[in-house]
């Protein structure tokens, strides 16, 4: 059986079987045509396998716009962020949010390729290299995040997770001989083209647009619903900046409306914020008891950094440390956890993890104002009547934090309307729109639910 052709190789085809037929060439000619056909239909059908179609449950068919996307999405560094959850444990309250960052990364890659789409229907020149460079940039602006996402962040390294990001873009593009280079730039905001960045990373970007509409639909809160593709067409560029059109103020209203609303509802809800307040102290447990010298039931990739030395920095060996924070997902998580919830050597991280792991959570207090001395010291006194043989008791048992949430900045590089006699306005400038810059700041204070009655003994 001959090989099933492309057309694109008609041409070989015929000339093959022409001369063949009229016995021009000799058989090893013949032969040597026949294997330069062979190979170009494999070569072709191998670029044209790349650019894949994916079922995404929140737009349908997204497919893959450039090769070279499908190649980073298919490096292991990449495909990890499967491992990753996009709301970290989230799920502990809303069931559904067991999506992970591949898929929101996949998300935010499909409504940059529409966001390209439309400005260059407006007239704005975007070539094909800056196209590609801004699509890289979008898909793996979140491949520095740690396990649980937001939940760990810099427990494992002194460091932001756009600073990891940055640092695997670099390893990567050494391995793709130099084609992330100006997805770099952009990314780093080093480019001469400011929108491309604010397309990446802005308080109107990609990335917003799709975790608000992924996170509303797997969490099933509908207060994050948003019309992104109504904000996508009215997309615009003006000396150089990305703006919107008049005519979408009311769509960036209720984007703001609907991003304030999920912080508190969904990004920290008390419960999410307890839980991972819980999963935090485990860890920094954990890494008091590694560098006391205890063995620890724990992964290779999550030991690396558990008994890293307390001055040490990622970036001293970048490479390797790189390739050890590449290892390590949710799943060195959560089997650090069932295997610390038998852990006997250590009560507080016994205690802890089975804790997390069967859902008996801390009782979580929130409050507008620091919580007083006075009523610490109370929960202290509990806790060591409820824990006389747990000295260490307090330090981890009794959890303080504070979280603090702006829907939007003015202080930063605001949301600009263009109007239709050409003048750009932030939108901060229209007062009859609802416009939240207040920082809304929050004290949260866990403790451990079982200490209720000694609380009550203490109070009398």
């Amino acid at each position: 059986m001959f090989p099933k052709f492309v057309p694109c190789h008609a041409f070989f085809f015929i000339l093959f079987f022409n001369f063949a037929f009229v016995g021009i060439f000799h058989r090893a000619q013949i032969e040597s045509i026949r294997h330069l056909i062979i190979k170009s239909t494999i070569i072709s059908v191998l670029l044209q396998n790349k650019r894949k179609i994916f079922n995404d449950p929140v737009y349908g068919f997204i497919s893959i716009p450039f090769d070279i996307t499908f190649d980073l999405i298919e490096h292991p560094a990449f495909q990890r962020l499967r491992r990753i959850n996009q709301l970290g444990l989230t799920h502990y309250v809303y069931p559904g949010a067991l999506h992970t960052r591949f898929h929101h990364a996949l998300g935010a890659l499909h409504l940059m390729t529409q966001a390209i789409e439309v400005l260059k229907s407006k007239g704005i020149a975007i070539t094909e290299e800056e196209a590609q460079a801004v699509c890289i940039a979008i898909l793996l602006h979140d491949i520095g995040h740690g396990p649980f996402s937001h939940a760990l962040e810099s427990s494992f390294v002194p460091i932001s997770h756009e600073e990891i990001s940055i640092l695997f873009m670099k390893m990567l593009n050494v391995e793709f001989s130099g084609k992330l280079s100006l997805a770099i730039d952009i990314f780093s905001n080093h480019y001469e083209k400011p929108y491309l960045h604010q397309l990446v990373s802005g308080q109107l970007d990609m990335d917003r647009l799709d975790y608000l509409n992924r996170d509303s639909f797997y969490t099933g809160v509908s207060e994050g619903v948003i019309g992104y593709d109504r904000i996508i067409k009215m997309l615009a560029v003006v000396d150089g900046q990305l703006v919107i059109e008049e005519k979408g103020i009311f769509s960036i209203e209720k984007f703001l409306i609907a991003r304030r609303l999920m912080y508190w509802q969904v990004y920290l809800h008390k419960t999410s914020v307890c839980v991972e307040q819980m999963l935090i102290t485990t860890l920094k447990r954990a890494r008091f008891l590694a560098l006391r010298g205890l063995d620890l039931p724990v992964s290779q990739a999550l030991a690396t950094f558990l008994y890293r030395e307390e001055n040490s920095e990622i970036k001293e060996d970048t490479t390797y440390m790189l390739r050890a924070f590449a290892a390590l997902d949710d799943v060195d998580i959560m089997a650090a956890l069932k295997a610390f919830a038998s852990y006997r050597s250590d009560s507080i991280l016994s205690f802890l993890s089975a804790s997390i792991l069967n859902r008996q959570l801390f009782r979580i207090e929130v409050s507008a104002v620091p919580f007083q001395t006075n009523y610490i010291n109370k929960i202290t006194k509990a806790l060591q009547q409820h824990f006389p043989d747990m000295p260490d008791a307090p330090a981890y048992l009794i959890i303080q934090d504070e979280e603090s949430n702006a829907a939007y900045r003015t202080d930063a590089e605001e949301i600009s309307i263009v109007m239709k006699n050409g003048r750009v306005k932030p939108i901060s400038a229209f007062s009859d729109l609802q416009v939240n810059a207040n920082v809304v700041k929050r004290y949260f204070l866990c403790y451990p639910k079982s200490l209720d009655t000694n609380l009550m003994q203490v109070n009398a």
